[in-house]
């Protein structure tokens, strides 16, 4: 699992990482028997977006948050083949640091080209945008997706904090981005691609 560490947008609003996206798909991952390697840009302490933290979240869910204490840096990892997947959470904080970030992008594209499954939530699919596959053509280009909408965005009137709006930078891509009712799950698999 690859999290933020931008803790700030523009601005200095507050931001980070949402933490029910991490923590459900790190509760369900262990479920299923999964070592889990929790990293992010720089390592050490991942925040947590407060607005997460609102409303009821499951004690459960709360405790994952352990996890986040000290992740491995990115640039730490050197041998992909240890693993099978990766998993990027959302947050707004996702737009800030993982689209630009090479060390993902190169990650990304092992897994992703040896058949391994590469998977973001939300704002996550921002770790994506950057990734560009051996044959020079972005990750995303004729993919269906799914990923935080324009609509959602400006809806949370967050849109002025953010460097761009995802859905229409994955569309820039060449993404097909397959959208739903706001606030509705929306899962898309194209491939090895979630």
């Amino acid at each position: 699992m690859v999290v933020t560490t931008a803790d700030k947008m523009k601005e200095n609003h507050p931001t980070g990482l949402w933490l029910s996206e991490f923590g459900e798909a790190y509760v369900e991952f262990e479920k299923a028997g999964f070592t889990i390697t929790v990293a992010s840009p720089l390592g050490g302490k991942a925040p947590v977006d407060a607005r997460s933290l609102e409303g009821e979240t499951s004690q459960e869910i709360l405790n994952t948050a352990k996890h986040l204490e000290n992740t491995l840096k990115l640039d730490t990892i050197t041998d992909s083949a240890k693993f099978d997947a990766v998993f990027l959470p959302g947050g707004h904080g996702t737009m800030f640091d993982l689209p630009d970030n090479q060390t993902l992008h190169a990650l990304i594209r092992e897994l992703y080209e040896g058949d391994k499954v590469v998977a973001a939530v939300c704002h996550g699919p921002a770790g994506l945008v950057g990734v560009t596959l051996s044959n020079e053509k972005p990750l995303v280009e004729g993919k269906d997706v799914a990923a935080f909408t324009d609509d959602e965005e400006r809806e949370t009137t967050l849109d002025r904090f953010m460097p761009f709006l995802l859905e229409t930078r994955l569309r820039e891509l060449g993404a097909n981005v397959v959208t739903a009712p706001n606030w509705t799950d929306n899962v898309q698999a194209d491939g090895n691609l979630i």
